[in-house]
């Protein structure tokens, strides 16, 4: 298991992290991981996964 950064995950993903966090939310992409007071991450797996729905209901 890998756990990716906000600068890893923007590199992924083309959304703003406001708009992240809204999906998130909403239970609409992977949780974020709270690492430590002022860090956060998110699972590789989950987030690979969550492209490759996007990829297949195209």
């Amino acid at each position: 298991m890998r756990i990716i950064s906000k600068r890893q995950l923007k590199e992924m993903i083309p959304y703003s992290m406001q708009h992240i966090a809204c999906l998130e939310k909403a239970g609409l992409f992977p949780k974020r991981v709270q690492l430590g007071p002022n860090r956060v991450g998110w699972i590789e797996s989950e987030v690979l996964d969550w492209i490759q729905e996007r990829m297949d209901a195209r």
